[in-house]
């Protein structure tokens, strides 16, 4: 349909002219319009405390007590039992998070301007490795690590940036893929390059040895820092294709633990969802799929701009890691993807496939019309509340959303 073709082709006009930059790091409220106190931003589509899966309920406990709203977590689970806690998308917020996705109001986040439209996108910071709030883990530790990122690491974060005046994401995303990351389960060549970037800014404005040894030991640490700097980046992206009349391009693809949802630019703002999948993968020693809760998390925001599950070619390591077969399959994986897409990324390439882009623009039609679903890279939480990862794996994106905004974009188009 000459309409839907036309109106796919302003999507990624817009799409590919982005130019997503990093440019403050401040205390949520802030930024972010209209975040009351006593509101919880979760990762996926809208749900209440009634639905929620067990480890976004610890989250929501720990952030409780972490806000200084509850004095306990049996206190926390109470109030949110009592409905005294308003619960947001972070979507609805212009904002992401990983996993569980909680943001409220006094977390730092991060703030990455598109300069090219003038939209500006917010994520948290990523917590770390192990036990931690996006796994729904909710102990002293994960709080005390909270609040070392608000006190200490949060605002030095800032200043480096400000110091710089932003840092230009797009070219360290195309490098990172030339070393063997695709930005979901793997960020190890994204997140050394972004210290490297951050570091000589960090030294100058910390005047704290000991506070800046802290911060520089915390983000060589942690191999998926970049993680959450990816997110951003993709909802500042995506954030300019929405509301094109007539586009059948993906904007959003999120999960809150039960719920799998999507969003797409020619339906506004309406949430297509179905029932999330489980994922498939390996688990740390002492753990099965038993454990497992369903797949969640803001993070699909990373393959609804070609990278994660799409550039999987680009990082065969994470084939097996995840559980995803052979690491020669690993290129399988992102030529099918390119069967769902509109086009490729000219500026993302992958050198194991010849330099060709990323898939870039997941067309809803062309899921429906091939059978074939976005294919998601994810970490795995367990089922119950604050133990925490406990695996890494792939799932599928639920057919029904793509059928369900089919039939919606084509009833608002007057097509039968």
């Amino acid at each position: 349909m000459k309409q839907i073709e036309q109106a796919n082709n302003r999507a990624l006009e817009r799409l590919l002219a982005a130019t997503p930059v990093l440019v403050d790091v401040v205390p949520a409220q802030e930024v972010i319009s209209n975040l009351k106190d006593r509101m919880i931003l979760h990762a996926g589509p809208p749900i209440g405390w009634d639905r929620m899966c067990g480890p976004m309920r610890g989250a929501v406990a720990g952030i409780a007590v972490f806000e200084g709203w509850a004095s306990d977590l049996k206190v926390a689970e109470q109030m949110a039992s009592d409905d005294a806690f308003d619960f947001q998308p972070n979507h609805h917020f212009n904002a992401v998070g990983p996993m569980t996705g909680i943001t409220t109001r006094s977390q730092p986040v991060m703030v990455v301007e598109n300069t090219a439209f003038g939209n500006k996108a917010y994520c948290a910071i990523n917590e770390g490795l192990g036990k931690v709030m996006r796994f729904g883990g909710n102990d002293r530790e994960v709080i005390n690590r909270l609040r070392w990122l608000r006190d200490s690491f949060g605002p030095a974060f800032g200043s480096a940036l400000r110091h710089i005046e932003g840092l230009p994401l797009k070219d360290i995303v195309a490098r990172g893929l030339t070393m063997g990351d695709e930005m979901h389960q793997r960020n190890v060549g994204c997140s050394s390059l972004f210290l490297r970037a951050l570091a000589p800014a960090l030294a100058e404005t910390v005047a704290d040895r000991t506070e800046l040894s802290k911060a520089l030991t915390f983000m060589g640490g942690n191999d998926q820092f970049f993680l959450n700097v990816a997110m951003v980046l993709g909802k500042a992206i995506m954030d300019p294709v929405r509301d094109i009349e007539g586009s059948s391009v993906v904007t959003a693809m999120s999960r809150n633990g039960t719920e799998f949802g999507i969003r797409v630019s020619g339906t506004g703002d309406t949430w297509f969802t179905a029932p999330v999948e489980m994922p498939e993968g390996l688990y740390f020693p002492g753990f099965t799929a038993e454990d497992a809760n369903p797949d969640m998390g803001d993070s699909t925001i990373v393959e609804t701009i070609g990278l994660g599950g799409f550039a999987m070619a680009a990082a065969p390591a994470v084939a097996g890691f995840v559980g995803a077969g052979e690491a020669s399959e690993a290129a399988l994986t992102t030529r099918a993807m390119s069967e769902i897409t509109i086009s490729e990324n000219p500026e993302w390439t992958i050198p194991s496939l010849n330099y060709t882009g990323v898939p870039t623009g997941i067309d809803i039609r062309r899921v429906v019309e091939t059978g074939i679903v976005p294919t998601i890279n994810t970490g795995i939480a367990h089922r119950k509340p604050g133990v925490g990862q406990v695996g890494a794996g792939v799932v599928k994106a639920p057919m029904a959303c793509f059928e369900k905004a089919l039939l919606a974009l084509a009833e608002r188009l007057g097509v039968s």
